[in-house]
């Protein structure tokens, strides 16, 4: 399942969340400020920076600050 890693103020994590419902595709939302495991791996996926959204797939890659289409072509790929 696709995971997206956010914060509550972020717009662009609003964005992606409202688009990705949009089109149906089941993600699970974790907020970083909350979870410091998961601003962890937000950092080390992002050169030290807690740059969200970043979103996390089945296969372990990693895109940050994606556009849906980005999001969808992966996932499409990897079916």
């Amino acid at each position: 399942m696709l995971t997206i890693y956010s914060t509550p103020w972020c717009g662009y994590c609003t964005r992606l969340k409202r688009q990705l419902d949009r089109e149906g595709v089941a993600y699970v939302d974790v907020d970083i400020e909350q979870d410091p495991e998961a601003e962890r791996f937000v950092m080390a996926a992002n050169s030290g920076n807690a740059t969200v959204p970043t979103v996390r797939f089945d296969d372990g890659t990693s895109l940050t600050n994606p556009t849906l289409r980005e999001v969808t072509d992966k996932l499409s790929s990897a079916a």
